[in-house]
């Protein structure tokens, strides 16, 4: 079978998780994690870098960070992973969801501002598929009144908008290392980004669960104690080292990958030009990281056919997110503000095809064929 992903792997990781063991120090924040954090510093040109054990718990600690409390109101959209309201519903914030755009599947700006109240605190824009959401747009409805904007760039490392690394134009970011996403620390993992001020000694505290240990060991402070909420959000120096040899061959990574979403764009555009399904749209502002494939069908009949085509010929391709607002628990937390017009029926037709780095030529050539045999 054509599997839907494979986490990436170089062979050097061996190596550096070797060689992590053998130090004395590997609970976190070892000599790995600086490295891993120097260079997404030097990388996406943010303030400061912290590693973390998932991007879900990045963006607990976004919560975290922004003083949220109960009653208070987060924008966001309802088509994306369970953990961008999670982390946020966690701190009793109510979410307020609103609809997308169907050319990037990304949180429709142009809705943003009908949905801020009194209460709202913060934007948390999703970068679907890597892919960046209209951020000129938001931040200045942002500005304009006085919000938070929390960057959900699980899936964006390596992609940009008008040059700036995503998770770097908000005043938070996060990305994820979990397996399925283009660079792994070794199953989960993940980093929080902070592009403002005055979240840089909070944000070191916070993940540090609640202490000033990292400002004592630099000899800022003359005790170690306890100073305000935190949590454990360090990984270890073994998940560090395993991420860190896929860091120095990021741009080997990511133009494989690159390679194999140009080879599928070239060879189904057939299919888009006589009306049998629709491809991936990238804005010229944007640059992206060939996360995912995605093709969308008719409507969610001609999706479960495909699909069952699918795995009855040995691929395993897979469609995503179920929208949040129409969940259990989203009805319970959260809000949909103005009309569902395009989350729920563009979710219905999105079937995501097999991708990875080192995906063979031949095996990708075989789901383009059975996408073609389908639709003949």
């Amino acid at each position: 079978m054509i599997p839907f992903n494979k986490p990436p792997y170089l062979e050097t990781e061996k190596k550096y998780v070797l060689e992590a063991m053998k130090q004395s120090k590997i609970s976190g924040d070892g000599n790995f994690s600086q490295k891993c954090q120097n260079w997404f510093e030097a990388k996406t040109k943010t303030k400061i870098a912290l590693l973390t054990t998932s991007c879900t718990h990045a963006l607990e600690m976004s919560a975290l960070l922004i003083g949220l409390k109960e009653g208070d109101e987060v924008i966001m959209p309802s088509y994306t992973f369970v953990s961008t309201a999670n982390a946020f519903a966690l701190r009793g914030a109510k979410i307020i969801f609103v609809d997308i755009r169907p050319d990037t599947m990304n949180i429709d700006e142009t809705k943003i501002e009908q949905a801020i109240t009194s209460k709202t605190k913060a934007i948390v824009p999703v970068h679907y598929a890597g892919v960046a959401c209209e951020m000129d747009t938001i931040m200045d409805i942002a500005n304009r009144h006085d919000l938070v904007v929390i960057e959900d760039a699980a899936q964006g490392m390596m992609s940009t908008y008008k040059g700036k690394a995503l998770g770097t134009i908000g005043h938070i970011g996060t990305y994820s290392f979990h397996e399925t996403k283009n660079y792994t620390s070794g199953g989960e993992g993940g980093v929080i980004l902070i592009n403002d001020d005055k979240y840089l000694e909070h944000a070191e505290i916070i993940r540090e669960k609640g202490t000033n240990r990292n400002q004592f060991f630099r000899g800022e402070v003359n005790k170690y104690t306890w100073v305000e909420l935190g949590s454990s959000y360090l990984p270890s120096e073994l998940q560090a080292a395993y991420l860190y040899a896929q860091l120095l061959d990021a741009d080997k990574i990511n133009d494989n990958r690159l390679a194999s979403w140009n080879y599928y764009l070239e060879h189904l555009k057939p299919l888009q030009e006589q009306g049998f399904l629709e491809l991936p749209h990238i804005p010229n502002e944007c640059t992206h990281n060939a996360h995912m494939f995605y093709i969308k069908t008719k409507d969610l009949k001609e999706r479960t056919k495909l699909l069952h085509y699918f795995k009855k010929n040995d691929i395993l391709a897979v469609f995503h997110y179920v929208p949040l607002h129409s969940s259990e628990a989203g009805l319970k937390f959260g809000t949909f503000m103005g009309k569902d017009e395009f989350t729920t029926k563009e979710s219905e037709r999105i079937i995501r095809l097999p991708m990875y780095y080192g995906f063979k030529r031949e095996d990708q050539t075989k789901v383009i064929d059975y996408v073609f045999k389908f639709y003949q």
